[in-house]
């Protein structure tokens, strides 16, 4: 008889068991959205400068010009953050309110002719001078999540009927949505309509107004495309990209060009040519063309990996809190992300039309990237509100001071 090799099985079993011991501790959540969020952000600056070097060199004359400003962002992004998860629940719920006050007055701004500034399209960027420019569509997504999910907290079970549902969210969403909208940004317009569905859904409103929210977000959106010509022109674009590819099929065509060159296992880091000035927004928008390009479906799937993980998370954490304020804001923040992140992949695989939403932590961005870095420290902040987590992170703490005084 020939003996079976039980190695394999072996180290199947106990990677299971590793992995659900793991989540069984009241930290899993935190070391998900922090590692998942970190590897992300990291990768992000690699591919930014991978991505850049070319056009760097042929605008400034140096090839690391973009990467350097988006190091010091994430520099500036990464002591904010940590002041967050610091910060108390009750402390930000306070200020919830100066937060979507100050979203709908930056929006505003953006209407304010030497202020407002078109990029790509859209009037959506607020320019001060020099290299400070600011998106305030950006930080609005961060500041509605706050303050919607604060004044749901405080209704309690009124959130039941319809006009405590409504009233006063309803309304101050329409402003801002509408401001986004008027500045010609239909894609973040989208993201937080999305953000709004996730952050209700998971309130456990009623069945018909979930939906009759549904059918009314997709009717708005059915009439802001085909109300405008070229709007119309790039959603239905994506359906053959190459029909019109010297317009609307351009960045869709040459994305999937980038996707086709780099085959299974990629290019190489720093190999791509569609980033030699073939594919426009190559650093923004379409990061993840030259990240599939380099480093082929590998490093795609790492991608993908690792924002489900940060998804997995973050929907952990909204299931196991029992406050409110914590379970839709995790539950916004979520949303945020994955509902970005499956545009932005769609859009760049051309199944989705292009929109311009760029991928979070890993695509370009100034002050975007100082929000969306925030929003990972706000999501740590709200994972220490899970069972447990307080009391594991103060025991850790307690074991450090012990071990700094044994070795001294």
């Amino acid at each position: 008889m020939t003996a079976t090799n039980p190695g394999p099985a072996r180290t199947r079993g106990a990677g299971r068991a590793a992995l659900t011991n793991f989540l069984r501790r009241p930290l899993a959540s935190y070391y998900l959205v922090l590692g998942s969020g970190g590897l992300l952000l990291l990768l992000g600056l690699i591919m930014v400068f991978s991505s850049t070097t070319y056009v760097s060199t042929q605008q400034f004359g140096h090839p690391a010009y973009y990467f350097t400003r988006q190091l010091i962002w994430v520099l500036v992004a990464l002591p904010i953050a940590w002041l967050i998860t610091r910060m108390p629940i009750r402390l930000l719920r306070a200020v919830s309110l100066l937060l979507v006050i100050g979203a709908v007055g930056l929006l505003a701004l953006t209407y304010v002719p030497g202020l407002g500034v078109v990029r790509g399209g859209s009037r959506n960027w607020l320019d001060f001078g020099g290299p400070f420019l600011l998106q305030p569509s950006e930080a609005a997504k961060l500041a509605l999540i706050v303050w919607v999910a604060h004044v749901f907290a405080n209704k309690g079970a009124l959130v039941r009927q319809w006009r405590q549902l409504l009233i006063p969210v309803a309304p101050v969403a329409v402003i801002i949505v509408g401001l986004t909208l008027g500045q010609g940004d239909m894609g973040t317009s989208v993201v937080m309509m999305f953000i709004l569905l996730t952050m209700v859904w998971v309130l456990g409103v009623p069945t018909w107004l979930f939906g009759l929210a549904v059918g009314s977000v997709s009717v708005v959106g059915v009439y802001l495309i085909f109300s405008t010509g070229y709007r119309t022109q790039r959603v239905l674009g994506f359906l053959d990209p190459f029909a019109d590819y010297a317009n609307t099929g351009y960045q869709a065509a040459n994305s999937i060009f980038a996707f086709a060159n780099g085959g299974w296992w990629g290019t190489g880091l720093g190999a791509s040519t569609q980033k030699w000035g073939t594919l426009p927004e190559q650093h923004t928008d379409f990061i993840f063309a030259i990240l599939g390009e380099e480093l082929g479906l590998p490093g795609s799937l790492m991608v993908i990996v690792l924002f489900l993980a940060f998804g997995y998370a973050g929907l952990r954490i909204a299931m196991r809190t029992k406050d409110t304020f914590v379970r839709l804001a995790a539950a916004g923040i979520t949303g945020w992300f994955m509902v970005q992140t499956v545009i932005n992949l769609g859009m760049v695989l051309a199944v989705f039309p292009v929109v311009g939403v760029p991928l979070p932590l890993v695509s370009y961005g100034g002050a975007s990237m100082v929000v969306t870095v925030s929003a990972v420290g706000l999501l740590l902040a709200l994972a220490k509100q899970e069972p447990g987590a307080k009391e594991a992170l103060a025991a850790q703490r307690e074991r450090r001071l012990r071990r700094r005084e044994a070795t001294r």
